[in-house]
Protein backbone atom coordinates (compact mmCIF):
# COMPACT_ATOMS: atom_id res chain seq x y z
CA UNK A 1 0.00 0.00 0.00
CA UNK A 2 1.31 3.43 -0.92
CA UNK A 3 1.10 6.99 0.41
CA UNK A 4 2.35 9.74 -1.88
CA UNK A 5 3.64 13.28 -1.37
CA UNK A 6 0.33 14.38 -2.88
CA UNK A 7 -2.25 12.64 -0.71
CA UNK A 8 -4.54 12.14 -3.74
CA UNK A 9 -7.77 12.22 -1.74
CA UNK A 10 -11.04 12.32 -3.65
CA UNK A 11 -12.37 15.85 -2.99
CA UNK A 12 -16.04 14.87 -3.37
CA UNK A 13 -15.79 11.97 -0.90
CA UNK A 14 -15.75 12.12 2.88
CA UNK A 15 -12.79 10.91 4.92
CA UNK A 16 -14.75 7.72 5.63
CA UNK A 17 -15.34 7.11 1.92
CA UNK A 18 -11.72 7.89 1.04
CA UNK A 19 -10.36 5.43 3.60
CA UNK A 20 -12.76 2.66 2.57
CA UNK A 21 -12.50 3.24 -1.19
CA UNK A 22 -9.80 0.63 -1.83
CA UNK A 23 -11.69 -2.04 0.10
CA UNK A 24 -14.83 -1.38 -1.93
CA UNK A 25 -12.95 -1.62 -5.23
CA UNK A 26 -10.70 -4.61 -4.53
CA UNK A 27 -12.43 -6.87 -1.99
CA UNK A 28 -15.71 -8.70 -1.49
CA UNK A 29 -16.17 -7.38 2.04
CA UNK A 30 -19.66 -6.40 3.10
CA UNK A 31 -20.46 -2.74 3.75
CA UNK A 32 -20.64 -3.47 7.46
CA UNK A 33 -17.20 -5.10 7.42
CA UNK A 34 -15.79 -2.12 5.53
CA UNK A 35 -17.36 0.32 7.98
CA UNK A 36 -15.92 -1.63 10.91
CA UNK A 37 -12.44 -1.64 9.35
CA UNK A 38 -12.59 2.09 8.65
CA UNK A 39 -13.72 2.80 12.22
CA UNK A 40 -10.85 0.71 13.64
CA UNK A 41 -8.24 2.51 11.54
CA UNK A 42 -9.73 5.93 12.28
CA UNK A 43 -9.53 5.15 15.98
CA UNK A 44 -5.87 4.21 15.64
CA UNK A 45 -5.12 7.47 13.81
CA UNK A 46 -7.27 9.62 16.08
CA UNK A 47 -9.55 10.90 13.31
CA UNK A 48 -12.86 9.25 14.20
CA UNK A 49 -14.53 12.64 14.62
CA UNK A 50 -13.40 13.67 11.11
CA UNK A 51 -14.86 10.77 9.15
CA UNK A 52 -17.82 12.81 7.89
CA UNK A 53 -15.63 15.68 6.66
CA UNK A 54 -14.43 16.19 3.09
CA UNK A 55 -10.75 16.92 2.33
CA UNK A 56 -11.33 20.66 1.85
CA UNK A 57 -12.37 20.93 5.50
CA UNK A 58 -9.27 19.12 6.79
CA UNK A 59 -5.84 20.50 7.67
CA UNK A 60 -2.69 19.16 6.00
CA UNK A 61 -1.97 16.87 8.93
CA UNK A 62 -5.53 15.56 8.98
CA UNK A 63 -5.44 14.87 5.23
CA UNK A 64 -2.18 13.01 5.74
CA UNK A 65 -3.79 10.82 8.39
CA UNK A 66 -6.68 10.03 6.04
CA UNK A 67 -4.17 9.03 3.34
CA UNK A 68 -2.35 6.83 5.85
CA UNK A 69 -5.68 5.33 6.89
CA UNK A 70 -6.48 4.43 3.30
CA UNK A 71 -3.20 2.48 3.15
CA UNK A 72 -3.47 0.89 6.61
CA UNK A 73 -7.04 -0.34 6.13
CA UNK A 74 -5.87 -2.65 3.35
CA UNK A 75 -3.72 -4.60 5.84
CA UNK A 76 -0.78 -4.78 3.41
CA UNK A 77 2.44 -6.77 3.71
CA UNK A 78 4.53 -3.68 2.84
CA UNK A 79 4.01 0.09 3.05
CA UNK A 80 5.67 2.46 0.57
CA UNK A 81 5.64 6.03 1.87
CA UNK A 82 6.91 8.42 -0.82
CA UNK A 83 7.83 11.70 0.92
CA UNK A 84 4.52 11.75 2.81
CA UNK A 85 5.48 14.68 5.07
CA UNK A 86 7.05 17.09 2.59
CA UNK A 87 3.88 19.21 2.29
CA UNK A 88 3.67 19.85 6.05
CA UNK A 89 5.25 22.64 8.08
CA UNK A 90 8.26 21.85 10.27
CA UNK A 91 6.34 21.53 13.54
CA UNK A 92 3.68 19.22 12.12
CA UNK A 93 6.29 17.24 10.20
CA UNK A 94 8.15 16.50 13.44
CA UNK A 95 4.95 15.38 15.17
CA UNK A 96 3.90 13.17 12.26
CA UNK A 97 7.33 11.51 12.15
CA UNK A 98 6.72 10.34 15.69
CA UNK A 99 3.22 9.21 14.72
CA UNK A 100 4.49 7.18 11.77
CA UNK A 101 7.11 5.51 13.97
CA UNK A 102 4.43 4.59 16.49
CA UNK A 103 2.14 3.17 13.81
CA UNK A 104 4.93 1.16 12.20
CA UNK A 105 5.87 -0.46 15.50
CA UNK A 106 2.25 -1.08 16.41
CA UNK A 107 1.31 -2.58 13.03
CA UNK A 108 4.65 -4.41 12.57
CA UNK A 109 4.55 -3.94 8.81
CA UNK A 110 7.71 -3.57 6.72
CA UNK A 111 7.86 0.05 5.58
CA UNK A 112 9.91 1.64 2.79
CA UNK A 113 10.10 5.38 3.43
CA UNK A 114 11.42 7.65 0.66
CA UNK A 115 12.75 11.05 1.73
CA UNK A 116 15.28 13.75 0.84
CA UNK A 117 15.36 14.80 4.51
CA UNK A 118 18.26 13.11 6.30
CA UNK A 119 16.67 13.92 9.67
CA UNK A 120 13.65 11.82 8.73
CA UNK A 121 15.88 9.00 7.51
CA UNK A 122 18.03 9.02 10.64
CA UNK A 123 15.14 9.20 13.11
CA UNK A 124 12.63 6.88 11.42
CA UNK A 125 14.75 4.23 9.73
CA UNK A 126 15.99 0.98 11.24
CA UNK A 127 18.22 0.77 8.16
CA UNK A 128 18.77 3.47 5.57
CA UNK A 129 19.82 3.32 1.93
CA UNK A 130 21.74 6.38 0.72
CA UNK A 131 21.46 7.06 -3.02
CA UNK A 132 23.23 9.54 -5.27
CA UNK A 133 22.04 10.13 -8.83
CA UNK A 134 20.16 6.84 -8.69
CA UNK A 135 23.18 4.83 -7.52
CA UNK A 136 23.25 3.10 -4.16
CA UNK A 137 26.05 4.39 -1.93
CA UNK A 138 25.48 2.56 1.36
CA UNK A 139 22.89 0.44 3.16
CA UNK A 140 23.30 0.27 6.93
CA UNK A 141 21.86 1.35 10.24
CA UNK A 142 21.69 5.12 10.76
CA UNK A 143 24.54 5.04 13.28
CA UNK A 144 26.74 2.97 10.96
CA UNK A 145 26.20 5.46 8.13
CA UNK A 146 27.03 8.27 10.55
CA UNK A 147 30.13 6.77 12.19
CA UNK A 148 31.38 4.56 9.33
CA UNK A 149 30.38 6.20 6.02
CA UNK A 150 31.14 4.07 2.98
CA UNK A 151 32.55 6.96 0.95
CA UNK A 152 33.08 10.71 0.85
CA UNK A 153 29.56 11.45 -0.38
CA UNK A 154 27.91 9.64 2.54
CA UNK A 155 30.35 11.29 4.96
CA UNK A 156 29.48 14.78 3.70
CA UNK A 157 25.75 14.10 3.35
CA UNK A 158 24.92 12.49 6.70
CA UNK A 159 25.05 14.65 9.79
CA UNK A 160 24.23 18.22 10.74
CA UNK A 161 26.55 20.04 10.62
CA UNK A 162 28.24 17.92 7.98
CA UNK A 163 31.55 16.14 8.55
CA UNK A 164 34.78 18.11 8.09
CA UNK A 165 36.89 16.71 5.23
CA UNK A 166 40.66 17.24 4.93
CA UNK A 167 42.94 16.19 2.08
CA UNK A 168 45.67 13.90 3.40
CA UNK A 169 47.99 11.03 2.50
CA UNK A 170 48.05 7.70 4.28
CA UNK A 171 51.48 6.60 5.50
CA UNK A 172 51.36 2.78 5.75
CA UNK A 173 54.59 2.64 7.75
CA UNK A 174 53.38 4.80 10.63
CA UNK A 175 49.63 4.19 10.16
CA UNK A 176 48.98 7.92 10.12
CA UNK A 177 47.16 10.32 7.83
CA UNK A 178 49.60 13.11 6.92
CA UNK A 179 48.23 16.47 5.82
CA UNK A 180 47.53 19.86 7.41
CA UNK A 181 47.20 17.84 10.62
CA UNK A 182 48.93 14.51 11.26
CA UNK A 183 46.27 12.11 12.51
CA UNK A 184 46.86 8.59 13.86
CA UNK A 185 44.55 6.13 12.16
CA UNK A 186 42.28 3.87 14.16
CA UNK A 187 42.75 0.15 13.58
CA UNK A 188 39.68 0.01 11.31
CA UNK A 189 40.70 3.07 9.25
CA UNK A 190 44.30 1.92 9.00
CA UNK A 191 43.21 -1.48 7.68
CA UNK A 192 40.85 0.09 5.14
CA UNK A 193 43.44 2.62 3.96
CA UNK A 194 46.14 -0.04 3.74
CA UNK A 195 43.88 -2.25 1.61
CA UNK A 196 43.20 0.65 -0.74
CA UNK A 197 46.91 1.57 -0.82
CA UNK A 198 47.85 -1.99 -1.80
CA UNK A 199 45.06 -2.09 -4.38
CA UNK A 200 46.11 1.12 -6.12
CA UNK A 201 49.76 0.04 -6.19
CA UNK A 202 48.77 -3.33 -7.66
CA UNK A 203 46.82 -1.68 -10.48
CA UNK A 204 49.53 0.88 -11.16
CA UNK A 205 47.27 3.83 -10.44
CA UNK A 206 49.02 5.10 -7.32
Amino acid sequence: AMVFQNYALYPHKTARENIGFGLRMTTDLTEQAIRDSVEDVAGTLGITDLLSEKPAALSGGQQQRVALGRAIVRDPDVFLLDEPLSNLDATLRSRMRTEIQRLQRELEVTTVYVTHDQTEAMTIGDRIAVLRDGRLQQVATPMTCYHEPANRFVASFIGEPSMNLLACTFDPDSSTFDGPIAYPATERLAAAAADRYRSTRATGSA
